[in-house]
């Protein structure tokens, strides 16, 4: 086995929201996070995993991402994100962002330009597809329960969401949709970011076609996880 950075490492994970609020609203932010790093260092810590911090209306606690590049103001400013990873490599810890990308949020620029116009290039971010004979396109249940799938407004269309409806899957076989994360991958470590936790990435795969599978309740649907396990070629997706 080649040996990497991280292997002789001690992560720590933190969720930003609850950890330590230094400005008195109730939420923890970024400044807290800096404030307690010679702590996290005495107890060991090498990798500060961070939960999600990036812009999102946090319908699914962050994992709902309305913009990349971006960081929630609720946790500060990108300012912040910049001390923190100047002051993590003075005392020679690595920051790890959580990266959320088999799914971005509803209010992403990407999904309202689709909803503008579902036949034109933004369609093609998402799985867009038509109901048959009056059911929906497949009938996978999504992890938070119900149907994957949620109608676009003034449209016999549907957009599939294997998570909440408010966070659309991402159509990971779009070369575009890659290179766009693959960019904004490359701009965070160009920050100074070590790497990625990446969180839900077996979802990226889908196995076409898009097809029902044997119900297994009582209410019609299938677990996405059925079609997930029939998905091949995540491996060609991952740089």
């Amino acid at each position: 086995m080649e040996r990497k950075w991280w292997h002789d490492k001690i992560g720590y994970q933190i969720y930003p929201k609850s950890f330590y609020d230094t400005n008195g609203d109730g939420i923890g932010d970024l400044c807290g996070i800096i404030e307690k790093l010679d702590y996290l260092k005495d107890l060991g810590a090498d990798i500060l995993w961070l939960s999600p911090c990036y812009q999102s209306p946090l319908a699914d606690e962050g994992y709902d991402i309305s913009d990349y590049y971006k960081i929630d103001p609720r946790f500060g400013t990108m300012e912040d994100m910049e001390e923190l990873l100047a002051e993590a490599k003075k005392r020679d810890m690595y920051i790890v962002m959580d990266l959320v990308v088999s799914h971005c949020s509803d209010e992403h620029i990407w999904f309202q330009n689709m909803l503008k116009d579902p036949e034109g290039e933004y369609g093609d971010y998402f799985y867009i597809r038509e109901g048959r004979d009056g059911r929906l396109p497949t009938n996978w249940r999504s992890y938070f329960g119900g149907p994957v799938w949620e109608p676009i407004p003034g449209t016999d269309k549907y957009y599939l969401h294997s998570f909440h409806k408010k966070q659309p899957d991402l159509n990971w076989e779009n070369p575009k949709v890659r290179q766009e994360i693959y960019k904004m991958m490359c701009w965070w470590l160009d920050k100074g970011v070590a790497g990625f936790r990446a969180d839900a990435i077996i979802n990226i795969k889908k196995t076409f076609p898009l097809r029902d599978y044997p119900a297994n309740r009582d209410d019609g649907f299938c677990d996405i996880t059925c079609m997930l396990a029939d998905a091949e070629g995540i491996q060609n997706f991952l740089p």
